[in-house]
């Protein structure tokens, strides 16, 4: 069975298909055949926008972990041969700074929705019944429906692709590194998650978002590749006004 031809599923991509293209219309007179992909970064910028409130949550959270570690690291060297006592513990410490260890998790998962109604709009020949124009369009000359893989792996080869893909990804890269090196998680005493395995599985994270556009169609990875600079500039704003806690270790 096709998800895509389910009513509610079809519904909200032709709704997405339909104000991606009037955007787009909107915005040829001014860009041209760029067209499509302004609109696919006025929509990020837009969501973006939108979600600065969720980041200050986020920032806040991070915040609050770091005024936390001292105790945590405490908690973990008392009840370290009782897992159950210390998972008890932790989770009594977050409930009464009203927080949560999964706090700021939210906008990720929040624009993963976006990312995945993107990919069904350049992946789909048909959207809703009718035909798929999105596919016609391009940056720069290359298709905003055609994955890097998917140009090396089946063809045709197209330079334009193969560049303007090198570009996003190259900037992807940047900002990871730019985000491990400015935003390194704050060690815990004796937490199995500041193990050297650990943290070099977190720092591995960051570069995820690299690979992950490699595999998807130009017009996903572009929305990932401002997704990725704004989250970082956005980052280091609130950073700054929201500094991390340094703490003496409970006593």
């Amino acid at each position: 069975m096709d998800i895509y031809s389910f009513g509610p599923i079809a519904a909200v991509l032709d709704a997405a298909y339909s104000a991606l293209t009037t955007l787009a219309d909107a915005l040829e007179p001014i860009v041209g055949d760029a067209g499509t992909a302004a609109a696919i970064v006025l929509v990020t910028l837009l969501i973006r926008a939108l979600l600065i409130p969720v980041g200050i949550s986020q920032a806040r959270a991070e915040q609050t972990r770091s005024r936390l570690a001292p105790r945590l690291a405490e908690i973990q060297k008392r009840h370290k041969k009782n897992p159950e006592r210390l998972q008890r513990e932790t989770m009594q410490l977050y409930k009464e700074e009203n927080t949560s260890p999964f706090a700021g998790c939210l906008p990720v998962l929040l624009q993963a929705p976006v990312v995945g109604i993107l990919y069904s709009l350049f992946l789909r020949t048909k959207i809703a019944g009718h035909p798929n124009n999105l596919l016609a369009h391009d940056l720069l000359g290359a298709g905003l429906g055609t994955s890097l893989v998917q140009m090396l792996t089946t063809g045709p080869f197209s330079l334009p692709t193969l560049a303007v893909s090198i570009v996003l990804i190259t900037v992807m890269i940047a900002v990871a590194e730019i985000t491990k090196r400015v935003f390194r998680p704050q060690p815990v005493a004796d937490s199995p998650l500041s193990s050297p395995g650990v943290l070099r599985a977190m720092n591995t994270l960051h570069y995820l978002t690299a690979v992950f556009a490699v595999f998807v169609p130009l017009a996903a990875a572009l929305y990932l590749t401002v997704t990725a600079v704004w989250t970082l500039v956005q980052r280091i704003v609130l950073r700054r006004r929201y500094p991390l806690v340094t703490a003496s270790p409970a006593r």
